[in-house]
């Protein structure tokens, strides 16, 4: 393919690399971090005839059923929240509008790969802070002079989370730049700190739909924050794209949002699925790290992480095998149903029975 027309921004890219999306039959897919649950059960009752019709239709540009709907589950106004195109689109608006500064932001070593690939993007210098040895992620070492602060709260791909006391303490410290808390896996063991907002002006939180209330296909996140912070963000993303979030996807969203007592029950029984895979994993005498998280971090015993990757996907099971260096000898597994999870553990001890 000739590069002939590309712009030189483009040549110098690294794009970020999702997790494979085959489609093979029988398949147990354990490697992007999905939901096993399906929505809502009243989301499929959104779908009537009136919702097909009203997509010739725009979509609300302001998405003011949705804002209000997540604003009222968190104790929020409604300008205090952004909503947009999955949670990566969010993420974006805030390095645009909030971190492209004069100085480095700061990051972790081992977090979400879409953070360098946003700073190469947009001309963002970083500074990748490493995580502590037993893969905390140390906030106490970050330095206070930097254009802004971006962490996991838990971490991808450890699955580690924090708690708030330690956020506390960063932006009692940090008080000149924005910390950014991403909170995709918040709802499967972290404490969220949306909490923090009244008090901390320079706090921002993001979220997504895709994960605790099993809406990845709709693509829908959001940020909360002090209003100063969210007008930035919509400055951004109505300088790029005001519709970014359609109409059956807000339909979808906010119904999800509403029933809270769903995704409750969706989370508890993933929280209980991570538990036992990880007490299974164990007594094989892998070391797998605490996660608060819908997937765990795991070390395997008697194989090393690679063959052990390449021998599953012939089981016809998909994990996701990092190559980084410190976590080259770890697997990362999404949490799948009760019987995707025993799948996995049999394929794993025929895997080394036959070792």
């Amino acid at each position: 393919m000739s590069a002939k027309f590309w712009s030189h921004l483009v040549s110098q890219l690294k794009p970020y690399t999702p997790g494979e999306q085959p489609r093979i039959d029988g398949l147990i897919k354990l490697n992007t971090n999905e939901n096993p649950y399906p929505p809502s059960p009243k989301v499929q009752a959104l779908l009537d005839d009136k919702a097909i019709a009203d997509l010739r239709l725009y979509p609300d540009p302001a998405n003011k059923y949705l804002k209000q709907a997540i604003a009222n589950h968190f104790e929020l106004g409604i300008e205090q929240v952004c909503v947009g195109n999955g949670s990566d689109e969010v993420l974006a608006f805030a390095f645009q509008g909030l971190l492209k500064q004069a100085k480095p932001i700061l990051f972790p070593d081992i977090t979400y790969g879409f953070y360098p690939v946003y700073c190469d993007l947009y001309g963002i210098e970083y500074q990748e802070i490493p995580l502590q040895d037993d893969f905390s992620l140390g906030l106490a070492a970050y330095p206070q002079d930097n254009g802004g602060v971006i962490f996991a709260n838990p971490n991808a791909p450890t699955g580690l989370a924090i708690d708030l006391a330690e956020i506390e303490q960063l932006l009692m410290r940090n008080t000149e730049s924005v910390v950014i808390v991403d909170e995709a896996y918040i709802d499967f063991g972290g404490e969220s700190a949306a909490g923090l907002i009244n008090r901390y002006p320079n706090l921002l939180v993001t979220q997504t739909l895709s994960k605790s209330r099993s809406l990845a296909g709709s693509r829908v996140g959001f940020a909360l924050g002090n209003a100063s912070l969210i007008e930035a963000l919509k400055t951004i993303k109505n300088c790029f794209n005001p519709y970014s979030v359609d109409r059956l996807a807000e339909l979808a969203a906010t119904t999800a949002m509403e029933d809270d007592v769903y995704r409750r029950q969706c989370c508890n029984k993933i929280v209980a699925s991570r538990e036992w895979i990880t007490e299974q994993l164990n007594q094989l005498g892998f070391e797998t790290l605490p996660s608060k998280a819908n997937f765990i971090m795991t070390k395997p015993a008697g194989i090393e992480a690679k063959a052990l990757f390449e021998q599953l996907r012939e089981h016809k099971i998909l994990v996701r095998y990092f190559s980084k260096p410190r976590i080259a000898d770890y697997l990362r597994i999404s949490i799948g149903s009760d019987e995707e999870m025993k799948a996995l553990l049999r394929a794993v001890k025929a895997i080394l029975a036959d070792g």
